[in-house]
């Protein structure tokens, strides 16, 4: 229907273009947007305010011009004029009902589009180091990341999800360090422990499993542990596999698939970071100060220049994120989009202008990030802050078997990512009308037990069948639902544009919640067999719609409850 109203003004401003009351030369956009309050309409544009200096009268003149100029449509019950020249459009009922139609249609394909035109885009997201079980920050950039990719497939990309390893580096020995000690049976409370040692219980695991001679596959390895307490850099290799492993059941758990998984240890091997130096130095942005080699970021936007290779001849973490960038950027990908923790925040910088440095034309702003805050999880009101697996933080394994994974996904996805979340354990687990993810499905549950009572009454209603008069549908709870049910398409684009996809928790929630209110105050199972058949198909509607937006969200849509 915002389509239809855009479509109304844009002929509106094309006749007054003719007649010479506004420029035929200027371009003109009329922006339409959902109203707040419904007594001023469905929809409201400003394109007179905007536009009344081109035309040079006021803007209420003009608005009265566009309205005289709209072409006739069924699916404008009224049009009105407020304030200095806000234009209001109340709709027909019969264009509110259309988009009953439209997703009973479409069914499962509801508010997806093919702008994105197949465009390659990679999104990188969890990337954990592989020292440990994923944590519950892990788990929020792992609902949030596989909910924007699905939100970008939804809009016609080609989408690429990649799992970066962080193994090599300081982490990685000291997790060699950790198991070598307990498979000699050495303690945490041991003097001989390592001072950055792993503590959980899983470096037990580890261990035993080392000593065992057991063999794990990983995503592009197999490897059999050697059982030896002295080859460090065998238990290294196993102790890497191991937990990538883990992490790969902790993520299958969740529900979260990865396409590609890229070893940061391979730009080393592959002499990519090395090279990477080399064309930085070649292209003058580097020099040698206090035994370092340092990297000209300022000449991009950067606070100060920043260490490429430290005086031990190591390198800084930011130059592996350059090659490894560069290594994306060749790969085909103009977008990449980057969902990461809010304490890679200093990355951010340093990494672009690492790439700007290496004059392998890479646009400014390349590539794009998504940060998202601490999560903090409660139980009682307390907050949780040990897991016995782990030892120091509470997992993602956690979580699930607490609340499930549709809880889990939902709630780590239901805030701003610039925001800090608190996750609520109670909450999550309870079955009230507070939960949300809870509410959300009961409402599709609710439309499924419609069906069954209609079934055993003798009507086989089709899940996708339009059935009634829906110019029936004359209650004002009704006509909201099928408004709020038009706005999802465009919600679709907007959340993966701003990639932004708490947007559609949000949408759900308030669709739930209309149609809860509008079950429990007017009934559908009546005598009037051509009111009960709109009703139902109103209630298809909501059911696809929420069955859609949970899919998106990687959240079941179960039939019963």
């Amino acid at each position: 229907m915002k389509e239809t109203v855009s479509e109304l003004l844009q002929s509106a401003l094309a006749a007054l273009q003719s007649e010479g009351t506004l420029p035929a030369d200027q371009a003109f956009t009329p922006q339409v947007g959902n109203t707040k309050d419904k007594s001023h309409g469905d929809y409201a544009c400003n394109i007179a305010l905007v536009a009344s200096k081109a035309a040079g009268c006021p803007p209420r003149k003009l608005a009265e011009a566009l309205v005289a100029a709209l072409p006739d449509s069924s699916a404008v019950e009224k049009v009105e004029i407020a304030g200095p020249g806000f234009i209001n459009f109340f709709m027909s009922t019969a264009s509110a009902f259309g988009i009953v139609n439209s997703i009973l249609d479409e069914a499962n394909q509801f508010g997806r589009n093919q702008s994105g035109k197949g465009e390659k885009v990679q999104v990188e997201f969890v990337s954990a180091n592989p020292t440990g079980p994923l944590h519950v920050g892990h788990g929020r950039g792992a609902a949030i990341g596989d909910c924007l990719c699905r939100l970008l497939e939804a809009n016609g990309y080609d989408v690429t999800r990649e799992f970066y390893y962080n193994d090599a580096g300081a982490q990685i020995n000291n997790l060699a360090l950790s198991v070598q000690a307990r498979v000699k049976g050495l303690t945490p409370e041991h003097e001989s422990w390592p001072s950055d040692g792993y503590r959980g219980d899983y470096i037990v695991d580890v261990a035993n499993a080392y000593l065992a001679g057991e063999t794990v596959v990983a995503d592009d390895r197999e490897v059999t542990a050697k059982a030896d307490p002295e080859d460090r850099d065998a238990i290294r290799e196993f102790a890497v596999a191991y937990l990538r492993r883990e992490q790969d059941l902790d993520l299958k758990a969740f529900g979260v698939q990865f396409d590609v998984y890229f070893l940061e240890s391979s730009l080393y091997q592959d002499g990519k970071v090395e090279a990477t130096v080399e064309r930085l130095k070649a292209n003058g942005y580097t020099y040698e100060q206090d035994g370092a080699m340092w990297l000209k970021t300022t000449e991009f936007g950067d606070d100060k220049d920043r260490v490429m290779r430290k005086k031990d001849g190591g390198y800084t973490y930011f130059l592996p994120d350059v090659a490894y960038h560069l290594d994306k950027w060749q790969r085909g990908f103009s977008t990449v989009i980057n969902e990461q923790g809010a304490d890679h925040h200093s990355t951010v910088t340093r990494v672009r202008a690492g790439l700007q440095a290496l004059k392998a034309d890479i646009p400014q702003g390349w590539p794009d990030y998504v940060l998202h805050q601490m999560v903090m999880v409660t139980r009682s009101g307390q907050e949780v802050k040990i897991s016995k697996r782990a030892g120091s933080y509470v997992t993602v394994r956690d979580l699930i078997d607490e609340v499930g994974r549709d809880a889990t996904r939902f709630f780590l996805a239901a805030r701003r990512v610039d925001s800090q979340l608190t996750f609520d354990i109670d909450l999550a687990r309870s079955q009230t009308n507070e939960n949300p993810v809870y509410y959300i499905q009961y409402a599709h549950a609710r439309i499924c037990s419609v069906l069954r009572k209609l079934a055993a009454e003798g009507v086989e209603r089709g899940m996708n069948e339009c059935l009634g008069d829906l110019s029936l549908l004359t209650l004002d709870e009704e006509k909201e639902l099928a408004n709020q049910l038009a706005k999802y398409p465009e919600l679709i684009a907007n959340s993966a544009a701003q990639r932004e996809p708490h947007h559609l928790t949000h949408y759900l929630r308030e669709l739930a919640g209309q149609f809860h209110t509008y079950y429990n105050a007017h009934k559908v199972l009546i005598d009037d067999t051509a009111l009960r058949d709109a009703r139902v198909s109103l209630y298809l509607a909501v059911r696809q719609v929420i069955a859609n937006g949970l899919d998106l969200l990687g959240v079941s849509a179960p039939d019963e409850m």
